[in-house]
């Protein structure tokens, strides 16, 4: 027995109701689709339809079966679309919803190499912070999380990275380089700003020694609530700023930045992906949802291995 095809036959005839109509669909005879049902219901060991001369029904077993079956169908649809498009010429629109922040240093910086890859691709980018992202609308939308993150959207992790300390190599010249967390109140902070003052602390975790935890208040030089304003102010040499490696890891790669007080830490972020449904995802939206996992984390590791 074909235990695939008789899956697949169960499946037509539930959604056609009718055994004539599913041997249409698969332009074979009706006796072919019966002794396809009745096969399978005799590997299993028990009655999956209830047959009478007007209507069919499932069974408690045929109900829950069915609804395994319609999964695994699903996956194996496209496990084989995923292997195609390797053969075949990727092509098509992916629409991708994302902040500012990620738009400029996450998905800018991949948009060339994905591009030789797939040139029939086109990447639809809309840049946007609203306040509850409709992700329905959209193919992937980027998130960003703290270790806290539990929101109730189907979403995948693309790559995780500790917030760092960093400054530019002439801010450094200019005012010399912080050797513990204790001095940074005598330098130019850069901060973001959040809610009931907290950015006038600098929190800080020291992962090489249990996790140490110390706070240092300080007045910041410059508050904003722009990270890109954050970032090229800290690039143009105005102080000493903290950002999530993913974000700067171009400009700490290539030195513009460079990292400080490493091993301290200022947290953790993830970078998410949200899709609008589980069920089904565009092979163009897989390969290109792989290709930015690769690539983000890529990237990462590149700055980890120069500070080895």
């Amino acid at each position: 027995m074909d235990r695939l095809q008789s899956m697949r036959v169960f499946q037509q005839v539930v959604d056609d109701g009718s055994f004539a109509a599913a041997a249409r669909k698969f332009d074979i005879s009706s006796a072919v689709v019966t002794r396809l049902v009745g096969d399978l219901e005799d590997h299993l060991g028990v009655r999956l339809l209830q047959r009478t001369t007007r209507r069919l029904a499932l069974t408690d077993a045929g109900e829950t079966y069915l609804a395994r079956v319609r999964h695994i169908l699903s996956d194996i649809d496209e496990a084989h679309a995923a292997a195609q498009a390797h053969a075949q010429e990727m092509s098509g629109t992916i629409r991708i919803m994302t902040p500012p922040v990620f738009a400029v240093h996450v998905l800018a910086p991949l948009v060339a190499e994905f591009g030789r890859r797939y040139p029939k691709v086109v990447l639809d980018i809309h840049v946007d912070s609203p306040l509850v992202p409709p992700v329905e609308d959209y193919d992937l939308t980027l998130l960003g999380a703290g270790d806290a993150f539990d929101a109730n959207i189907i979403a995948r992790p693309i790559a995780s990275s500790d917030g760092v300390l960093c400054a530019s190599p002439d801010y450094l010249r200019r005012n010399g380089t912080p050797a513990r967390p204790e001095d940074l109140p005598q330098h130019h902070n850069l901060r973001v700003k959040q809610a009931a003052n907290r950015h006038r602390t600098w929190r800080l975790t020291n992962p090489d020694e249990g996790k140490r935890v110390v706070e240092v208040q300080i007045e910041p030089s410059m508050l904003v609530n722009h990270s890109d304003t954050l970032i090229r102010a800290c690039v143009d040499g105005a102080g000493i700023m903290s950002q999530s490696i993913d974000l700067v890891a171009n400009h700490l790669n290539s030195g513009a930045l460079q990292r400080i007080l490493a091993p301290w830490i200022t947290g953790t972020n993830t970078l998410y992906a949200a899709l609008p449904s589980r069920k089904f995802i565009p092979v163009r939206t897989s390969v290109f949802l792989e290709f930015m996992t690769e690539y983000t984390r890529r990237v990462i590791k590149r700055m980890d291995t120069r500070q080895e």
